[in-house]
């Protein structure tokens, strides 16, 4: 389903609401179809009858109508959020599901361009909605019903006030292609200011480093620059919207000035109907066309070009998708051909990879930094689509499985783990709701964090935002250990334990191990190679796959890891160590 579709399907689900807001519409324009009947019988049957009793009393009836009106417009206030935000919470949907499904992820940091597709898409739609709701809706009910009164106070005018206005809406229709092709324009400029902005403060450290501050700022500066001749291109456009309305507008005004005295002197109109046919224009007709056009070339426009960015960026069934395939039989992982680069001419930080794990397999991958481990560990879990080649979970593509049988079938931890405001159990339960307490208990002592779990106040201790007030050791533990309770046959740490000792982490990594299904981990210390039923040394071109000792013997990088590691690995952390499992190949 596309976004635009969406949109519709989702405001047509509020029926109640728009029943509600259709009788407040009623009586939001009684004042616009009344005010000048009204003033009209104040003049003609009161003032200029010599009784002016009759004349205020047709007043107090006009002031106690606009009260009925204005409580009228007080109701669609009421009932807006009953609209509104169901669909601001389906389109927010759009824009995570479309960010998490990206096949082209940004390394690292985080994504600033869907950021700014939430902040300011999203909450252009809900805005604009709402503008359209308030104002727009109110400016059609008011604009019918004056047009409505013209025509009954004075017949004869009428037409001279229809001709200008039909006039100034055909000039303004004949604007809107511009007024659309530019705000497109702006709406994308503002996304790519937020998404460089983004790229050079995530990597502010490394822009210092480097001592490519000039080249950051320069490149912001670019966009920004965009970004300002966009937004003036726009006000020029809206500003000739703006003159074209305004001529509409004022026109039929003048028109009747200059005709209703002659009217009037030959009987054809009374001074009471030219009063009220003036209220009608320069009191309702005229401010509700102005705001009309004001909302149809800004709000209309932005609601336009806003669902049109966001169908483009995640559609809500992801259009040209395979189709899900069923959950497979079994948990064995096999990578064929397994290829993929970092950008259209980047040399392949994995290439032509082959690779058969089975239940009951534990690999470890080792090399060095940004070879493509965390790659290799996305292409794994389906979050990442390779170049070439691809990844069977159970004989089925992982990334044809339907998400949420893949999220259950395979679990992974990235290197920042990440907690949410709530209690321990909320934490611990996230990838399987209905684990018991006694299972996300025996899970938190399974891999160290049972200590953790009982100073927190048990499973019914609160986590602040962010879980800022633990260490990230101990982060790291409770992510582990929420990875442990769920109903994954495949699990894949990446770096997992780089917060935690030595110790720490082969608890950790023993429980996973025993704990049954395929266990992969992107190791961070080579200690955990030792413990591993099978090492895979990452190496630019040179992949190799191997237990210990036999990589030893036949990857020299693999050997020169392992002498540095040993070099630096404290005594007492190397003597805690098990010995290299040979026996258990």
């Amino acid at each position: 389903m596309s976004v635009p579709r969406l949109y519709w399907r989702t405001l047509g689900g509020q029926w109640r609401g728009w029943l509600v807001l259709l009788g407040c519409s009623a009586l939001e324009s009684l004042p616009a179809f009344l005010s000048g009947r009204l003033v009209q019988a104040s003049v003609d049957g009161g003032f200029a009858a010599g009784d002016p009793v009759r004349g205020v009393a047709w007043l107090l009836v006009f002031g106690a109508v606009a009260a009925l009106g204005a409580f009228g417009a007080r109701l669609v206030w009421q009932r807006l959020g009953t609209i509104i935000e169901p669909l601001r919470d389906a389109l927010v949907g759009v824009v995570v599901r479309g960010v998490l499904r990206d096949t082209t992820p940004r390394r690292t940091g985080p994504d600033a361009s869907g950021v700014a597709r939430i902040t300011q898409h999203v909450e252009t739609v809900r805005d604009a909605t709402a503008g359209l709701l308030v104002q727009a809706r109110g400016m059609v009910v008011t604009t019918v019903g004056a047009l409505a009164g013209v025509f009954t106070v004075a017949g004869t005018l009428a037409w001279a006030v229809a001709g200008p206005v039909v006039a100034a809406l055909l000039l303004f229709t004949a604007l809107l292609p511009t007024l659309a092709t530019r705000q497109r324009a702006l709406a994308l400029a503002d996304e790519r200011t937020a998404e460089s902005a983004g790229e050079v403060l995530s990597g502010l450290r490394d822009v210092a480093a480097c001592g490519a501050e000039p080249a950051a700022v320069g490149q912001v500066h670019t966009t920004v620059d965009a970004q300002a001749t966009a937004a003036v291109r726009m006000a020029t456009a809206t500003a000739l919207r703006t003159l074209v309305i305004s001529v509409g507008g004022f026109l039929p005004l003048l028109l009747v000035l200059l005709l209703a005295p002659g009217r009037i002197a030959a009987g054809q109109l009374t001074a009471g109907a030219a009063l009220g046919t003036l209220v009608y224009l320069s009191g309702t007709l005229q401010p509700a066309l102005q705001g009309l056009a004001a909302t149809a070339s800004t709000v209309v426009l932005r609601l336009l070009v806003a669902l049109r960015r966001l169908d483009e960026t995640g559609a809500a069934d992801h259009v040209g998708a395979e189709p899900t395939a069923p959950a497979p039989p079994d948990g064995t992982v096999t990578a064929r051909g397994l290829t993929h680069r970092w950008g259209e001419h980047a040399e392949p930080v994995l290439r032509d990879l082959d690779l058969d794990l089975v239940p009951g397999d534990h690999l470890a991958v080792v090399g060095p930094s940004g070879i493509g481990k965390s790659t290799l560990a996305g292409l794994l879990t389906g979050t990442l689509a390779p170049q070439r080649g691809r990844v069977l979970l159970g004989g089925v593509p992982v990334t044809r499985l339907d998400p949420d049988v893949r999220r259950r079938l395979v679990a992974f931890t990235p290197q920042e783990s990440y907690l949410f405001a709530g209690t321990v159990r909320e934490n611990l339960a996230l990838l399987d709701p209905a684990a018991s307490d006694e299972r996300l208990l025996r899970a938190a002592e399974a891999v160290g964090a049972g200590d953790l779990v009982r100073r927190l106040g048990g499973l019914e201790g609160r986590i602040g935002h962010s879980g800022a007030e633990l260490s990230a050791g101990q982060r790291e533990l409770l992510a582990l250990a929420r990875v442990y309770a769920s109903p994954a046959r495949v699990v894949v740490l990446d770096e997992a334990t780089a917060h935690v000792d030595a110790h720490a982490e082969a608890t950790a990594e023993r429980a996973f191990a025993a704990r049954g299904g395929v266990l992969v981990v992107i190791a961070h210390r080579l200690s955990s190679a030792l413990r591993a039923r099978r090492v895979l040394v990452l190496d630019g071109r040179d992949t190799l796959l191997g237990d210990h000792e036999e990589l030893l013997r036949r990857s020299a990088r693999y050997a020169e890891l392992m002498r540095a590691w040993e070099t630096v690995t404290p005594p007492r952390a190397a003597a805690a160590l098990p010995a290299p499992p040979a026996a258990r190949r």
